[in-house]
């Protein structure tokens, strides 16, 4: 299996390029046995274990769920996701299992308040969402968004392209069914992520190293601190 951990972007790692890899039984005993930080994120069930599709069926929900590509959540205790939204703007109806995570999301409204790094789907990686440094971030106090607690058999429905940060409080697991963005613009927002902004990061990255990441995260703080000014 392939894992992740909370380390910050490097220019240098691929895309969804894995942190370590271990064997399933192994990381189930390790994630039984003790925290740990490592992840499995973006795990396609049909794909990877195809088998598995006659365990489930989908539900009807009015939602239209793109079967091909439920994808699976593992974490420890104490592992943390960046908050983030997803490059292809779905609806995510996010079903969690075995102990509780906690959840934070921001609606599309709230973006500009939340140091977006440009050219990407990410936050500031430094931002600790579970206890804000507001004064390195004052732009934070305005963000209006929503907690809550995922418990076994409980399900969060994160609607499209609302900005999500995830905290494993014990070891568990998830399965995200997705949905296409119900809206024509928003459509061609996720088209825009996956066909051009995406290839464009990762040339920069290339052409310029860990120089492009750290102008990303300078013009993070200084683009959404100017906007917070010109507001107050």
């Amino acid at each position: 299996m392939p894992l992740y951990d909370d380390r910050p972007v490097k220019h240098d790692a691929g895309c969804n390029q894995a942190h370590a890899t271990m064997v399933m039984r192994d990381y189930v005993d390790l994630l039984q046995s003790e925290p740990t930080n490592h992840c499995i994120f973006l795990y396609n069930l049909i794909k990877e274990v195809s088998l598995l599709k006659e365990d489930f069926k989908f539900p009807k929900i009015g939602l239209g769920p793109i079967k091909q590509i439920p994808m699976l959540f593992f974490g420890g205790e104490g592992s943390k996701v960046f908050m983030h939204h997803d490059i292809d703007w779905a609806n995510i109806l996010h079903f969690h299992f075995e102990g509780k995570k906690k959840c934070i999301l921001f609606a599309p409204s709230e973006t500009k308040h939340l140091y977006k790094v440009p050219y990407s789907l990410i936050s500031r990686e430094d931002i600790d969402f579970d206890e804000p440094d507001y004064e390195q971030f004052p732009a934070l106090k305005n963000a209006q968004g929503y907690i809550c607690e995922l418990n076994h058999g409980e399900t969060l429905y994160m609607p499209e392209d609302y900005w999500h940060y995830m905290k494993y409080l014990t070891p568990g697991f998830s399965i995200s069914l997705r949905a296409l963005p119900r809206k024509k613009r928003h459509l061609r927002y996720a088209l825009y992520n996956v066909l051009i902004m995406r290839h464009y990061d990762n040339l920069m990255r290339r052409l310029k190293g860990q120089e492009w990441i750290d102008i990303k995260n300078k013009r993070a703080i200084i683009e959404t601190n100017n906007l917070l000014n010109r507001h107050q």
